[in-house]
């Protein structure tokens, strides 16, 4: 699995998370929600996504380039 497409389950889930924790335990998980969605939107411009460097490092995912290049 490439590190964009962790990134895009990972978003997805905690987007999911954020849902279920706002409805079922407290209505502040939205800001959860938020916070996902808005590091989604400055990714999407600057590239740069924590997550992203965290999955890198912890899992030793590597970028669809680095999968492409070694075909």
């Amino acid at each position: 699995m490439s590190v964009e497409r962790a990134l895009s389950a990972f978003a997805g889930f905690m987007v999911l998370l954020s849902v279920a924790l706002t409805v079922w335990v407290h209505p502040n998980f939205i800001w959860l929600t938020v916070f996902v969605g808005a590091n989604l939107f400055q990714q999407s411009f600057t590239g740069f996504c924590p997550a992203s460097i965290a999955m890198r490092k912890v899992f030793g995912l590597k970028t669809e380039r680095e999968l492409a290049q070694k075909s």
